[in-house]
């Protein structure tokens, strides 16, 4: 079976993500007590199933220890991945003064302090509980992104293949802060920035006006293949430490053009590695364009 764990910070998005999972024909549990998960996986082996996706959140307390050796043992049999969700603290407390929800945990620190320390509290605790789980897990950060640009990332990670190493080449935006799942990061800022461009500003790293613009300068050119090489380099560490994702980010000021057009041009580069297509799979994600109004509608 191909299993997928969900968990992460409460409000970061897990029930965005359980639907996802859902929409894409798995069998979904909600909030499973760690003691019955492998009880679980044998039922739905024995019915049959090949895909199954379990949330499980900082609610199931100190049996969540028990967690990472239960999903050693798991794997010995089927294929297990597991996905957590984080969101920074201002955020996480702004969804829920929105939302009027409370903290899981929060009954669970002290009575004495107002409303706002006691959540941040709770979320400090839950981070802490969880922390084991994060270190081995796929990450992403959903304090930039709204429910379908999240729907659509799950959706892609779904399509690739089970076994091997993911890649996963993402563009983002400094001023909307550094992705927190990214294990590897570039800044890009040095280089010319067609945003002073009136013509190019409106447009993105997609549009050959920008390519044009970007590829006509040495700095850009140099900046990539250094990338590239860095990448070449290293990737066969990274395979050989049995990482199932490995995500490289590329940041410019607002993540439209120079971040957009390096990632392309990295993706372009890589697939026409038939040898190394054969060891990693390549997903490609640009976080404030996939974030923006239009592309939602």
């Amino acid at each position: 079976m191909q299993i997928h764990l969900i968990t992460g910070i409460s409000g970061s998005g897990k029930s965005v993500a359980l639907k996802a999972f859902e929409d894409a024909g798995y069998d979904c549990v909600d909030n499973l007590p760690v003691p019955l998960l492998e009880e679980l996986i044998q039922a739905m082996e024995k019915e049959g199933r090949e895909f199954v996706a379990v949330a499980i959140d900082a609610r199931r307390g100190q049996s969540l220890a028990e967690l990472p050796i239960l999903l050693e043992k798991i794997r010995l049999k089927h294929q297990v991945r597991v996905l957590f969700l984080n969101a920074d603290t201002n955020t996480l407390v702004q969804r829920f003064s929105e939302t009027r929800r409370r903290h899981p945990l929060s009954g669970l620190v002290s009575e004495k302090q107002n409303q706002s320390a006691t959540l941040i509290e709770a979320i400090n605790r839950e981070r802490n509980l969880l922390d084991p789980l994060r270190e081995q897990a796929h990450s992403i950060d959903t304090s930039n992104l709204p429910a379908h640009t999240l729907r659509s990332w799950i959706q892609d990670l779904l399509k690739d293949k089970p076994v091997g190493l993911t890649l996963i080449l993402e563009s983002f935006g400094f001023k909307k802060g550094v992705p927190s799942e990214a294990d590897l990061v570039f800044d890009v800022r040095c280089l010319p920035n067609p945003h002073y461009d009136a013509i190019l500003r409106p447009q993105t790293g997609h549009d050959e006006a920008v390519k044009a613009f970007l590829r006509d300068i040495p700095e850009v050119i140099s900046m990539e293949q250094d990338i590239i090489q860095f990448i070449e380099k290293w990737l066969p560490r990274y395979i050989a430490d049995g990482r199932s994702y490995l995500t490289l980010a590329i940041g410019c000021t607002g993540g439209q053009h120079r971040s957009v057009y390096l990632i392309d041009q990295l993706i372009a580069h890589f697939k026409q590695k038939t040898d190394l297509h054969k060891r990693i799979n390549l997903l490609q994600r640009h976080r404030e364009l996939d974030s923006s109004p239009a592309k939602a509608a």
